[in-house]
């Protein structure tokens, strides 16, 4: 299967509230990869392909919360009518914005590069 991604994603389970542009709040929870062009989202209702979005995202490591608007593009459904997956492309999102998530996500790479199994790092001293 083709590769339809414009950038790379950072596979990272984060916390997340989303908002209907129209008022709904609330029904996806978490984002499971992101990427400074989206990010894929999981909740409990299905959405409308072309639904716009606004995000806020709360990101390990960075101790501040982001936001971003977003169309979803895709919605998959995992568990009907209780699960639901669903692919969003960031729009109109400030350029402050994608620097922080591309800053984030270049970070995070690096660790996992410099630590690719995840083991805590020992110290000779203990």
């Amino acid at each position: 299967m083709k590769e339809k991604r414009k950038t790379e994603r950072l596979k990272e389970f984060n916390e997340i509230t989303t908002t209907v542009i129209s008022g709904e709040k609330n029904f996806y929870n978490y984002s499971e990869d992101i990427s400074v062009s989206g990010a894929k989202i999981r909740g409990n209702i299905p959405l409308p392909v072309d639904t716009l979005l606004k995000i806020d995202f709360i990101l390990k490591n960075l101790q501040q919360k982001i936001t971003a608007l977003g169309k979803v593009k895709w919605i998959k459904i995992i568990i009907e009518n209780k699960y639901y997956e669903a692919g969003v492309e960031f729009v109109n999102t400030p350029l402050e914005v994608i620097k922080k998530l591309e800053d984030h996500i270049l970070w995070k790479q690096k660790c996992i590069s410099l630590n690719p199994f995840g083991l805590p790092f020992w110290n000779s001293e203990n």
